[in-house]
C-alpha cells in the first residue's frame, strides 16, 4: 500500500475520508486468465459451462455466454464464481480494456484476465474504476508493444483507488441506475429502427406494383424507372478539412456532407453550397451504397453522387426505397464502389403521385426525427455518466 490518498471531486454527502491509493494486484492477488481448449477435439466443445470470451463483454454484467465447454473441455481451466470482473487484455485494439461481470459461474479464454470478488470491494465499483481507465489501458498496449496488448502484470500493477464499501455501494447503485436509463433509451431506439425497417417493406412496393400498406386515399400503380430517367446525375468536390467549421456560424452555415454513416455523414460546416436539396449516396469505400436524403442547401464531398431533380423526386421517400436497392449493386473488387453510371441503370419502384410520395415523405421524416430524439438524449445520458465517471472515481 501507498501512503499517499486522495479523494474524489464528487461525492456524496457525509463522505469525507481519503480514498487508499493501491495496485490492484495488491487488493486481488494474482489474476487468472484462462486457455482455448482445443478445438481439433469436439468433446471438448458443445457442453453446459460457459466459456466467456471478449466479444461476451459489453462493460457491464454478462447474461449469456455464446460457447460452452464439456466436463473434458474444461480440465485444465478455472471455474470462477459468479460477479468476477473480467478484463480484456487483447483482441483488437478496440476490445482492449473491455470488462464484464460474471453473471453465472464461468471460464475464460487466455485473452481475458479475472478478478474474483473480494469482501472489502464493490465489484460493479471496481469495473466502473475500470471503465473510467479504459484509455490509459489503450494507451499502454498502444506505446509499449509492436501487437497492442496489455498483460496480467500491467493490469495487477495498475493504480486502484477506493473508499469505503458503503461509498462504493452508493455509487455503483447511482451507475446502476443510470446504466438502466440507459439501456431502456437504447433499446427505445432500437424498437423504433425495427419499426421503420419492417413499415419500409410495408409500405413500399415490390414488382406487384402495389405496397401492402398505404395512406387512405391512395389506390394506383406504383410505376417502375430508372435512377438516370428521373436525376440529373452528378458528383460532390473535394474540400480540404481545413476549410470547414465544426460549429454551424453566419460564416459557415451550410452543412458539409462526406461518406461517413456517423451523425448521418456531417463533417461540418461550410461557407459555400454546390445543392439545394438533393438525394446523395457514397461511392467509394466501407458505406458504398448508402443513400441519404438532403434538404435545404448543402455542400457534398467527392466522395458522395448527388442526385438532383427539379421536378419534385429529391424527397425522403424516393431516398429511402433506392437506399433499400442500392447496396446491391455496389461493386466488391478492390475497394467497393458505387459509380454515377451504374447507380443510373438502378431501377426502383415509386409512387405514381407526387402527392403519395409527400405524405411518405413527412411520415418518415417524423419517425426518422423521434428516432434521432432518441440518439441524442441517449448521448447525453452517456455524457453525463462519462461525467460521474471522471469526477467520481480517482
Amino acid at each position: 500500500m501507498k501512503d499517499e490518498k486522495k479523494a474524489p471531486k464528487l461525492r456524496f454527502k457525509g463522505f469525507t475520508d481519503d480514498w487508499e491509493q493501491c495496485k490492484l494486484g495488491d487488493v486481488y492477488g494474482h489474476l487468472y486468465s484462462g486457455n482455448t481448449p482445443s478445438r481439433k477435439k469436439s468433446a471438448n466443445f458443445g457442453g453446459d459451462t460457459p466459456w466467456i470470451r471478449t466479444a461476451d463483454l459489453n462493460n457491464g454484467l454478462i447474461k449469456s455466454a455464446t460457447e460452452f465447454l464439456t466436463y473434458e473441455g474444461i480440465k485444465q481451466l478455472k471455474i470462477l464464481p459468479e460477479n468476477t470482473i473480467v478484463l480484456a487484455m487483447y483482441g483488437g485494439f478496440n476490445q482492449i480494456g473491455r470488462t464484464g461481470i460474471l453473471g453465472f459461474p464461468a471460464t475464460i479464454n487466455q485473452a481475458l484476465v479475472a478478478l474474483t470478488p473480494h469482501k472489502n470491494i464493490n465489484q460493479f465499483f471496481a469495473q466502473s474504476y475500470l471503465n473510467r481507465h479504459i484509455i490509459d489501458w489503450r494507451r499502454v498496449a498502444a506505446s509499449s508493444r509492436k501487437d497492442p496488448n496489455i498483460t496480467k502484470e500491467d493490469v495487477e500493477k495498475s493504480e486502484f483507488s477506493f473508499g469505503s464499501l458503503e461509498e462504493q455501494n452508493r455509487i455503483s447503485k447511482l451507475i446502476s441506475r443510470l446504466d438502466h436509463t440507459i439501456t431502456l433509451h437504447e433499446e427505445k431506439k432500437h424498437q423504433l429502427e425495427r419499426l421503420k425497417s419492417a413499415l419500409l417493406q410495408k409500405m413500399f412496393a415490390d414488382k406487384s406494383g402495389y405496397p401492402d400498406i398505404r395512406f387512405e386515399g391512395f389506390s394506383d400503380e406504383w410505376e417502375q424507372c430508372k435512377v438516370k430517367d428521373i436525376f440529373k446525375i452528378t458528383r460532390g468536390k473535394v474540400l480540404a478539412a481545413t476549410e470547414i467549421s465544426e460549429e454551424k456560424s453566419d460564416i459557415s452555415p451550410f452543412p458539409v456532407y462526406s461518406s461517413q454513416t456517423k451523425n448521418n455523414g456531417l463533417m461540418g460546416y461550410y461557407k459555400d453550397y454546390l445543392f439545394d436539396t438533393a438525394i446523395t449516396w457514397t461511392t467509394d469505400g466501407a458505406n458504398a451504397g448508402t443513400v441519404s436524403y438532403r434538404s435545404g442547401r448543402f455542400y457534398s464531398t467527392n466522395v458522395n453522387g448527388v442526385l438532383i431533380s427539379d421536378k419534385g423526386y429529391a424527397n425522403k421517400a424516393i431516398s429511402e426505397i433506392l437506399n433499400l436497392e442500392a447496396w446491391k449493386w455496389v461493386s466488391h473488387v478492390g475497394n467497393p464502389k458505387l459509380m454515377n453510371n451504374v447507380m443510373g441503370d438502378i431501377s426502383i419502384m415509386i409512387p405514381s403521385s407526387f402527392e403519395e410520395q409527400d405524405r411518405l415523405s413527412d411520415f418518415l421524416n417524423q419517425l426518422d426525427d423521434t428516432i434521432t430524439l432518441h440518439d441524442q438524449k441517449l448521448n447525453l445520458l452517456k455524457l453525463v455518466k462519462q461525467s460521474l465517471l471522471q469526477k467520481m472515481f480517482i
